[in-house]
């Protein structure tokens, strides 16, 4: 009997260092999501100052936004020529999937009520898939605040050191670096794309953004590719409805023939009870 503590301590050691293994191993994969991803910045603050942006408009963009596919697509319309209504139409249409990100990560994450409108400003892409391919509450809230805490810091760090070298690089547009940014969310979008439906849908959104680019004022084709969204789910549903309903006839008759069977095997006796 006086062994049992021993025993006990026994037990909790490997679970305590497997669950340090485990926080270690989120961290690690939560930084290198927040290094790879905020180093970017770099290329928003070059397209920002290349498109007319001062340096305080460009930093603020970084520090208030925070939120790459709608800086860069707010940025790019200007850069275009486009209005700033249309500009900041389409990256508010761009920033609204942050929103469903939001409602999936407060049901996991739970964070006191003081934390959330600090942490509603890092949720963006990176730190949803971050915390959202974690298993337990623990463990996505780790990986939250890291991805989220390095991220914000090296994107507005990165976004600074880009606009104030952006007139050292000259021609920014020869750089490529305008394309950084979007290859990066492309790359951690890539991965998400697991459905049919989800695929059709970035199919379809590609298709209308490259048809309308030439002939829209910048910004209004990004509206535009936003439709492609309700358009693919609407027939998604339909065919998911066509496909019940074709089930419930199949059924339908199974159980009509089933019924029938049986009928008849119970008729075929007294049929040759007559007979005799």
């Amino acid at each position: 009997m006086p062994e049992q503590p021993e025993h006990t301590e026994q037990t909790e050691q490997p679970e305590q260092s497997e669950t340090s293994r485990d926080d270690r191993a989120v961290v690690r994969d939560a930084l290198g999501v927040g290094v790879a991803v905020g180093l970017s910045g770099f290329a928003f603050g070059v397209t920002a100052a290349g498109a007319g942006l001062s340096l305080p408009q460009t930093c603020a963009l970084s520090l208030l936004v925070f939120t790459g596919a709608s800086q860069f697509a707010l940025v790019g319309a200007i850069a275009a020529g486009g209005g700033p209504f249309a500009a900041a139409a389409g990256a508010f249409f761009l920033g609204v999937r942050n929103a469903f990100y939001g409602l999936r990560l407060s049901s996991l994450l739970r964070l006191p009520r003081g934390l959330r409108p600090f942490a509603a400003h890092w949720v963006i892409d990176e730190t949803a898939v971050v915390a959202l391919a974690q298993g337990d509450r623990r463990a996505a809230r780790i990986g939250f605040t890291v991805a989220g805490a390095t991220l914000y810091v090296l994107w507005n760090l990165t976004t600074l050191a880009g606009a104030l070298g952006a007139s050292a690089l000259g021609d920014t547009g020869a750089w490529g670096l305008d394309a950084a940014g979007p290859a990066v969310f492309l790359a951690l979008l890539a991965p998400m794309l697991r459905t049919s439906a989800e695929r059709a849908t970035a199919g379809l959104a590609v298709v209308l953004g490259l048809a309308f680019l030439p002939v829209l004022p910048a910004g209004v084709p990004v509206l535009l590719a936003a439709l492609a969204a309700p358009a693919v789910l609407l027939l998604h549903g339909r065919t998911a409805h066509r496909t019940e309903d074709d089930a419930a006839e199949n059924a339908s008759v199974r159980r009509r023939e089933v019924r029938e069977g049986r009928a008849e095997t119970s008729a075929e006796p007294s049929g040759t009870e007559n007979g005799r």
